[in-house]
């Protein structure tokens, strides 16, 4: 049912499906819209109660099994704005975490039928039919009976009518509303009374987390958890998330609820205890443990459940695609592609491409329909030349060896699309990987359209028209991007990560969301990236032409810092427009007084429009050297007084010349700061 793939309060995937394969409870996914609103209009009365409820507005839908049950509401398929709407405007509004159990009850009072409604109580275990006598509003649960006939199926052993009652006898039949499944009628009497109760079931699986409660709240539970944690549900269940990311935020959710609960079993056992002894401080010890855990997983989950930081910080995939290497004859092999070989076409490939050399007369040449199974089909040091035609693809390119991808002819007439649902599109692992005069049309990916984990990938004359990120180049990867166009991305055309180098020369990056994103590198953890820029178009971006990323911490530390040393002042770039361009630019001195090793090259010629260079080159060298800074910083309170230059000194090779900014929305530079 609904609660499919965001596992919430650590759960068990079992435990949380409503709807096991084994009873064939399931139902798709793919939201669909519902003839009639969760709640009433909003120029009805206060009242959720006092409306129109002549005939059903809902679906409905038989549960499979042995057991004929009546049919059930359908409303595990209610849209994002449907559920967002709901929590929002008449559940939770702007209570606190310590209220939600509260406002919930309230709401449940004002719609949900006392009495009168049938259900199917479900569990991993068992579904039996239940009729609602009374409803306990403050407890969340419902006084129930079991109904004539009597209707259950097990999936483990029979349960008789006398052990069920026997059961509902312990449970002093009253059952918790998120595991009954109201039972369709077509009066729309209990139409808001299945949706309250679907409204109750997806919170506590999806939303609500066991140690919300005891956060401190600072401001409203639905903007600080409910909104982000409802996203990222509908974010997974629509294939924007990347499947690795998923998985590492139910495993985070798992281990977070496993800690969360030790951590409550040790205050339990420490409340108990009131001698002074030596096994209570080690417990104690291992609860501040358990605690600093605990609150280091929840930002991670937060990391992830944050829309904006989710796309700022992005996935840090771990690429497993292994290099085949070099054949063991050492022979190298040419891959031709083409959906169809014309003698014309192929008299010109002999002459243009595959026998320029005498020595080429020796080359094997493969020929394939598709440039999917030519890059498989790759080892170390082969070449693969795709003919003029549209390809259609449904996987991912993976190459993990050195190989050349080269179309053969102008970068229109060779297009790759990809279609269906996948996480990439080309991922780069080799050590030298060229492309060249090809289109790359992405559809359906979830990561962007070209990712480089590591090795050096050289993109020249090529066309990107990406639909989420474009090109990402991953911490210790190196990209150099030529003469090529990207245009179309939902997020960043290009995401620079720490510890890379980027080289971007003559490059059209326009029509994205961000043209250029500089992810934070100033953690201690982090290398900074080398960065050169040079003569490359950047316009009509929605945002800035380039964004660097930051924390906020930096800012207050600019602000703050009162050691006014040579080195420092050396960094006050004065960027005024009174000052003589080639004065702003030349800035190699300054910078080398103040870190060292940087080195920093731009234009001195007063004809280029160096306003959009210069502010990229000053916020980059501004937040390398207070790196630095705090590096330095860091070694003297660890006692080291004089740190060696080479430990303190980031190198940081900064070339931005020539480039155009252009029309984009919010300016050619930008900062971010979380």
């Amino acid at each position: 049912m609904a609660s499919g793939l965001v596992m919430g309060g650590g759960l068990e995937p079992e435990a949380m499906a409503p709807a096991p394969e084994g009873t064939g409870w399931t139902a798709e996914e793919e939201p669909a819209g519902l003839e009639k609103g969760l709640l009433p209009d909003e120029d009805c009365c206060s009242d959720c109660s006092s409306y129109d409820k002549a005939g059903t507005g809902l679906q409905s839908f038989v549960p499979e099994g042995k057991t004929l049950f009546p049919e059930i509401f359908q409303t595990s398929q209610l849209l994002f704005y449907e559920r967002f709407r709901a929590y929002q405007d008449y559940i939770l509004a702007d209570c606190k975490a310590s209220e939600v159990r509260e406002f919930t009850a309230e709401f449940l009072e004002k719609v949900l039928e006392p009495s009168g409604w049938r259900a199917v109580w479900h569990t991993n275990v068992f579904e039996v039919l239940v009729e609602v006598t009374d409803v306990d509003f403050s407890g969340l649960k419902a006084v129930v009976r079991l109904t004539e006939p009597y209707l259950c199926e097990s999936r483990l052993s029979s349960f008789t009518r006398e052990c069920m009652s026997e059961l509902l006898e312990l449970k002093e039949h009253r059952l918790p509303l998120q595991e009954l499944w109201v039972v369709f009628d077509d009066s729309g009497v209990f139409d808001q009374t299945a949706l309250a109760v679907e409204h109750v079931r997806f919170f506590y699986q999806n939303i609500w987390r066991s140690w919300d409660e005891e956060e401190e709240d600072e401001y409203d539970y639905f903007v600080r958890c409910v909104e982000p944690r409802l996203r990222l549900h509908y974010d997974i269940l629509e294939d924007r998330v990347p499947s690795g990311l998923i998985v590492d935020y139910r495993n985070l959710l798992s281990e977070c609820e496993e800690s969360y609960r030790r951590f409550l079993n040790l205050r339990s056992s420490l409340s108990n205890c009131n001698s002074d002894s030596e096994q209570e401080n080690i417990s104690m010890v291992e609860g501040l443990k358990l605690y600093s855990e605990i609150e280091q997983l929840k930002q991670k989950l937060k990391l992830i459940e944050n829309p904006l930081l989710r796309y700022v910080f992005g996935y840090q995939k771990n690429s497993n695609i292994q290099a085949k290497g070099a054949r063991g004859s050492g022979q190298k092999v040419t891959h031709v592609v083409s959906s169809a070989m014309m003698p014309g076409l192929l008299r010109s490939l002999v002459k243009d491409r595959l026998c320029q050399e005498p020595c080429e007369e020796e080359t094997e040449i493969q020929f394939h329909s598709d440039p999917l199974s030519a890059i498989n089909a790759c080892y170390e040091g082969d070449s693969v030349i795709v003919c003029p035609g549209h390809y259609v693809v449904h996987g991912s390119f993976s190459i993990a060896d050195s190989i050349e991808l080269e179309g053969y002819g102008l970068p229109d007439d060779i297009v790759i699309e990809k279609r269906g649902k996948g996480d990439t599109f080309v991922d780069c692992t080799g050590a030298d990987i060229k492309i060249s005069s090809i289109k790359f049309v992405q559809h359906g990916a979830v990561e962007g359209i070209l990712s480089i984990h590591r090795g050096k990938t050289t993109l020249e004359n090529c066309v990107l028209q990406c639909e989420t990120t474009g090109v990402t180049v991953r911490t210790s990867a190196e990209l150099l991007m030529k003469n090529s166009d990207l245009y179309g991305a939902k997020g960043a055309g290009i995401e620079i990560y720490p510890g890379s180098k980027c080289t971007l020369s003559d490059n059209g990056i326009h029509h994205c969301k961000e043209g250029i994103l500089i992810k934070d590198f100033l953690d201690e953890h982090y290398d900074i990236p080398k960065i050169t820029m040079m003569n490359n178009v950047i316009h009509n971006n929605e945002g800035y032409g380039v964004v660097l990323v930051k924390p906020t911490i930096f800012s207050d530390l600019q602000e703050n810092v009162q050691d006014e040393t040579e080195e420092n002042k050396a960094l006050k770039i004065q960027t005024s427009g009174e000052v003589d361009a080639a004065e702003k630019v030349d800035l190699e001195e300054l910078i080398q007084c103040a870190t060292g090793k940087m080195e920093l090259y731009a234009s001195s010629d007063p004809l280029e429009p160096v306003e959009g260079n210069c502010e990229i080159v000053n916020e980059l060298v501004a937040a390398s050297t207070k790196k630095g800074q705090i590096k330095k910083k860091r070694l003297s309170e660890l006692g080291i007084m004089q740190a060696d230059v080479t430990l303190m000194s980031q190198e940081m090779f900064v070339s931005i010349v020539g480039n155009q900014f252009k029309w984009n929305g919010k300016g050619s530079f930008g900062t971010f700061l979380f």
